[in-house]
């Protein structure tokens, strides 16, 4: 059988190149497409390693490189229905993949058509799940509220289990001791996130230094050069900053934390770090995205929970005294940093017990030997 995979970011690719290991050895599969050099290692002479163009942030970015992506989209198209294949497996990256679904069934192409992580459209463009019902033969999630949403518009869907449950089993299995004076700062890994809410962080980390002068406070970066950003702002704020080597570290070691919006948000919860969230972005940007969002709340705990288990400190509530005040309650208050870790464990519990790349590449065999 011949699988055609598409992924267009790092994470895509590590998603990817799981799938691609998880198949039996007797399957005979063979694999194409576009990915990173996770999945290119694996089918070196098929699968095309383009994210030093592909993974690009930010709408300016996009359109800076329109005519590449139009090209891509135009080339992939015309190699998918010129190839012998069993199936395209889309792996996130919606802004291409969706395009990618929607041209292909526009000009004939009868092959399945699967997709692998959904993109969150149920946070943001609830009509596309209809639109993707009528591209889509198998949704793969990794969610388990979404396989509901996405069935109820009659697509067949699979939840196979979230990959984070796999990638830090054996740090969850071996987990230090919490350091009780030592309080995560984790402003998110891009330059812009740090600027915007680090010293929002280190005006809490002085706030609580008054109250508790031996506390201490620990932070990284994405890399050396940003983990040399946070120490000038820190010193400049007179703040004395530890830096670990990984978030995970620091996640596992701190007894409470601060925790920028994002997937450090999921892996601070199945590492057990009690946190509050925080996050903040241009006026503009963010009077937009509440009126366009589709749910209630920015941390994915909190949307599978439906409801506030981690507090969410956004916008004009991201400040220093805020952020001081929740980490306070939750240093000194034990019985609340208790609950909140078992509401946490809770919701974690949900993402699976493991083997999320296993799950999506029998459900991918599934699908195609239903049919064959």
């Amino acid at each position: 059988m011949n699988l055609f995979l598409i992924a267009g970011e790092v994470s895509g690719d590590t998603h990817g190149a799981a799938v691609m290991g998880a198949f039996p050895g007797d399957a005979g599969i063979e694999f194409s497409g576009l990915g990173g050099p996770k999945m290119a290692a694996i089918s070196p002479e098929k699968i095309e390693d383009w994210l030093a163009d592909a993974a690009v942030l930010g709408l300016w970015e996009v359109l800076k490189k329109y005519g590449y992506f139009k090209a891509k989209l135009n080339e992939t198209i015309e190699r998918v229905l010129s190839e012998k294949l069993d199936a395209v497996v889309l792996i996130d990256y919606p802004g291409f993949n969706l395009r990618l679904a929607k041209q292909l069934r526009k000009r004939g192409y009868a092959g399945k058509l699967i997709y692998y992580i959904s993109p969150q459209v149920w946070a943001w463009k609830r009509g596309r799940i209809a639109e993707m019902a009528q591209l889509l033969d198998l949704m793969i999630c990794i969610f388990p509220f979404e396989k509901e949403l996405y069935e109820n518009s009659g697509l067949k869907t699979k939840f196979a289990g979230h990959p984070l449950i796999d990638s830090l089993a054996e740090k969850r299995a071996n987990p230090p001791e919490r350091e009780s004076d030592l309080i995560a700062l984790l402003p998110g890994s891009r330059e812009r996130e740090i600027e915007a809410l680090f010293p929002a962080m280190l005006d809490a980390a002085a706030i609580l230094k008054k109250k508790q002068p031996d506390l201490r406070f620990i932070s990284t970066g994405a890399n050396a050069a940003l983990t040399d950003r946070l120490r000038e702002l820190a010193d400049a704020a007179g703040i004395e900053l530890e830096t670990a080597e990984t978030a995970h570290e620091i996640m596992q070691r701190a007894v409470v934390g601060v925790v920028a919006s994002g997937t450090a948000t999921l892996e601070a919860a199945c590492l057990g770090q009690p946190y509050c969230l925080t996050y903040k972005v241009a006026w503009l940007t963010a009077l937009v995205a509440r009126r366009v969002m589709k749910v209630d709340f920015l941390g994915i705990v909190n949307v599978m929970a439906d409801r506030e288990v981690v507090r969410e400190l956004l916008q004009e509530k991201a400040t220093g005294p805020a952020i001081a005040a929740e980490l306070e309650r939750l240093l000194t208050d034990d019985e609340a940093r208790s609950n909140l870790q078992a509401e946490i464990a809770g919701v974690v519990a949900k993402l699976g017990e493991g083997g999320a790349a296993k799950n999506a590449a029998e459900a991918i065999l599934a699908e195609l030997k239903g049919h064959e």
